[in-house]
């Protein structure tokens, strides 16, 4: 059984594929930030959207954003597993690992539990 709703697991792919297809690598990061927040409850989609912000960080070039993917990749799984996330987090490197930020409104809503 899924650790996320289905609405929320959609839209994550459509976020993910929203990353792929984006020009600019800001919009490319501002979609794999709402992908990230959706995948949190789910261990696999959580590690594959951190694998997915490394890449992009490696396309840029950009040494500390992909050691801090690195290490998200690391720590994405059990988190997960163990529902210890900061729900909220974008995943970025320049926010700490357990800091918790206000969930986007749309997001919250697809995150509610099933009923």
């Amino acid at each position: 059984m899924s650790r996320i709703p289905a609405a929320a697991r959609a839209r994550y792919h459509e976020e993910m594929r929203a990353a792929k297809i984006a020009a600019d690598p800001a919009h490319r990061w501002a979609h794999l930030e709402r992908a990230h927040i959706l995948s949190q409850p789910d261990p696999w989609l959580h590690t594959r959207n951190h694998v997915g912000m490394l890449v992009l960080a490696v396309q840029q070039r950009d040494r500390r954003e992909a050691l801090g993917q690195v290490v998200r990749i690391a720590v994405a799984a059990p988190g997960s597993l163990t529902g210890r996330y900061p729900e909220g987090n974008t995943g970025r490197a320049s926010i700490g690992l357990t800091q918790q930020l206000p969930t986007p409104p749309d997001l919250a809503e697809l995150l509610r539990p099933e009923q």
